[in-house]
């Protein structure tokens, strides 16, 4: 949801059985609606213009809006757009510092009969 739009008409629809939040930014916008086989059709003038989940927030707490499959699909909605709060940055743990090591030599024995 990366857009800075507003809305200042908000509701829900239900379109081949499926609820769905609607956003609008005229009331008549239940013609379209409707002529595109909507029913079910509920929505609300804003106080203001709102984003989508600032609108959604707002239509949630409305009493035409309390019945179970609008507060479903509000729900949904909310969940869904809500933006997810940050993973804590992991501590960045330091290479463990290795012990030092005594420095290995060879076994030298000085044979003088050794042809190498």
């Amino acid at each position: 949801m990366a857009t800075d739009k507003t809305f200042t008409v908000a509701g829900v629809s239900k379109l081949n059985g499926d609820y769905k939040v609607r956003f609008a930014n005229d009331i008549m916008r239940i013609k379209n609606l409707a002529k595109s086989g909507h029913e079910d059709i509920r929505l609300a003038d804003l106080e203001s213009a709102m984003s989508k989940l600032e609108a959604v927030k707002t239509i949630a707490t409305m009493d035409e809006f309390q019945d179970a499959a609008a507060q479903s699909v509000i729900a949904e909605y909310i969940e869904e757009n809500t933006p997810k709060a940050a993973p804590a940055p992991k501590a960045k743990v330091a290479p463990k510092a290795k012990a030092p090591t005594k420095a290995k030599t060879a076994k030298v024995t000085e044979d003088e009969d050794a042809p190498f």
